[in-house]
């Protein structure tokens, strides 16, 4: 009786420890959130600081865990609040000037145009100088920055200017040596997403397609940094093909920066531009402590006025919902079209702007978003905003809207099928020294197994399986785009165009972003003022906490391990987890600089 008394008290006393411990930490998170949630105020005089290194996300990701981390900051900026902060700030007398840190970003070159596109405005509009400055000053930092009035590096620092590339990964004779035959089945001679598993170098098709998207971004690319610092266009490509550029000092030279700084140097020189004295503080906000301070006024824009729906679509597109999948970034079938049925049968709600940021999916996912979408475009405008991507299933759940506004240098098209059933067998008897064996009712029933090739009858309905998939997927972008099925097909075959091509080809309707999307979308409906309502629904913080625990212990690790190689093993999750089933997505292995 003794021993059973003792065991229960140190029970019961863990049990109080442990719920104490529990108790104390979700006050000290609750007291943190609290205080990275205060009032933010804006002292006259302020440069508005944009640090072009911090991820962007399509809406705002709410992160708890980083204040038990220590980092400060909860939340990773929304795209679309950037761009509002920044039109914010060219009628706001307390902000002087903006001011851009430069270093790699990690953000994609249609989120790059996005910022570059609000700064320009801010520029113009405001006439408030926006200075540049980093050690580091990746290609896409520098293209946002060129519309800077000033931009600095440190004389120690590095300026990247080298042109682009793309580098992909092949998988085949890995995969030989292991003896693992990937049953491949696809539709569209430009669908290279199943290049790595079956090829050892790019196809001929694929190359062509690469080259072409490339070229397009480059020479935007160029182009904006030729009209932004008065320089030729030919004299850019030159410096980049011989490699000129290898100091700052050499940059400085060729005019594409002005000058070289340390870090307390260009302290002063802000202090100079507002007409501050030696020894008086210069006034900083961070974008993110500048948007806490106006959100409220900006989200009260419109208050009491008829809506419309901004839907934020980014990441894979899987089925079911994101109830039990790790992470934020991914639309879930079953609660997109919970959230589109309600905004549809919401008469408050006038127009819809759904803004895809997307490399695609699951074929059949993408067919349910575009059944709700559709009959929502029956009651009232849609209008699709494309961001980095919205290729593949991110154009299936596209194709159905009014007017589709794109980014020069966003990827799309990708109207293509494919799958993959890998076949074991030799692996499992040659390197395990496993076999297989069992009985099975009708030929078919056990179509699929690892551990076995596919017959000949097998192929072929998965092939027929493919087909229809595709010829689906055409006809849902000829009914949307008005085209015949043969132009569309001519134009799908799994290809990837830039934005520009796909204006031009029909595939999108016009050049511009999301603001552009809001407006069409209200023009359509004849609003003058409305509010937005924005989907996914923000969740609160505690159930962000629950959610993201494991997930950000295991991301972490792995992220510090594998360091640039953990997209790659994102890809081949992703790919090991669509096994067997339709997908319309992009190509795996594509890295731009």
């Amino acid at each position: 009786m003794k021993r059973f008394l003792s065991s229960f008290l140190a029970s019961l006393l863990a049990l109080i420890v442990f719920f104490l411990i529990c108790f104390f930490l979700l006050l000290g998170i609750v007291g943190g959130l609290t205080m990275t949630t205060k009032k933010v105020s804006v002292e006259s005089g302020s440069w508005l600081v944009m640090d072009l290194s911090k991820p962007l996300l399509e809406q705002e990701l709410q992160n708890p865990l980083l204040v038990i981390a220590g980092k400060g900051q909860t939340t990773i900026m929304g795209l679309h609040d950037v761009v509002r902060a920044i039109h914010q700030a060219a009628h706001d007398q307390r902000i002087a000037g903006i001011y851009l840190k430069l270093g790699e970003t990690p953000n994609g070159f249609a989120t790059a145009e996005e910022i570059r596109n609000a700064l320009e405005d801010f520029k113009h509009q405001s006439h408030k100088p926006i200075y540049a400055y980093g050690d580091i000053a990746s290609q896409r930092a520098y293209y946002m920055a060129s519309v800077a009035d000033s931009i600095f590096l440190n004389p120690q620092g590095v300026f990247e200017f080298r042109g682009f590339a793309v580098r992909l990964a092949f998988l085949k004779g890995l995969l030989d040596k292991l003896e693992i035959k990937p049953q491949i089945f696809y539709q569209g001679k430009y669908k290279s997403a199943t290049e790595p598993f079956r090829l050892t170098r790019m196809s001929e098709a694929n190359r062509i397609q690469t080259t072409a998207f490339l070229q397009d971004f480059y020479r935007h690319f160029l182009n904006g940094i030729a009209l932004a610092r008065n320089l030729d266009t030919a004299a850019l490509a030159r410096y980049a093909a011989q490699g000129v550029i290898q100091q700052p000092v050499d940059a400085v030279k060729l005019h594409l920066i002005d000058g070289v700084k340390y870090d307390d140097q260009m302290q002063e020189t802000l202090k100079r531009a507002v007409q501050l004295g030696e020894d008086e503080r210069l006034h900083t906000i961070t974008i993110s402590n500048y948007w806490k301070a106006i959100a409220d006024s900006v989200h009260g824009q419109g208050a009491g006025q008829p809506a419309i729906a901004l839907i934020y679509a980014q990441g894979e597109i899987i089925d079911g919902s994101a109830e039990n999948q790790p992470g934020d970034q991914v639309i879930a079938a079953d609660d997109y079209i919970k959230w589109i049925r309600e905004v549809r049968r919401d008469d408050r709600v006038k127009a819809i702007v759904f803004r895809v940021n997307s490399p695609g999916g699951s074929a059949l996912a993408a067919d349910k978003i575009w059944r709700e979408l559709y009959l929502a475009r029956k009651q009232k405008p849609v209008v699709v905003s494309m961001g980095d991507y919205a290729a593949s299933g991110g154009y299936y759940i596209s194709c159905m809207a009014d007017s589709i506004f794109i980014q020069p240098n966003t990827l799309t098209g990708s109207i293509g099928v494919f799958t993959i059933i890998p076949n074991l067998q030799d692996f499992f008897q040659h390197k395990l020294g496993v076999s297989f064996d069992g009985v099975k009712t009708a030929p078919l029933a056990d179509m699929g197994t690892i551990d076995q090739p596919l017959t000949d009858v097998e192929k072929k309905w998965i092939q027929n399986q493919i087909d229809t998939v595709y010829a689906t997927f055409c006809q849902r972008v000829a009914q949307g785009r008005h085209m015949p099925v043969a132009l569309v097909d001519s134009l799908a075959q799994g290809r990837v165009w830039s934005g520009l091509a796909a204006v031009q080809n029909g595939l999108a309707d016009r050049i511009g972003g999301l603001d552009d999307a809001l407006q069409c979308a209200a023009s359509m409906s004849h609003l003058k003022t409305y509010r937005l309502e924005e989907y996914p629904p923000v969740k609160n913080p505690i159930q962000k906490i629950i959610e993201s625990f494991n997930e950000e212990l295991t991301t972490s690790r792995l992220k510090a391990t594998l360091g640039n190689y953990y997209p790659l093993l994102q890809q081949w999750s992703e790919l090991k987890s669509a096994m067997g089933t339709p997908q319309a997505r992009l190509p795996f292995w594509i890295f731009l600089p």
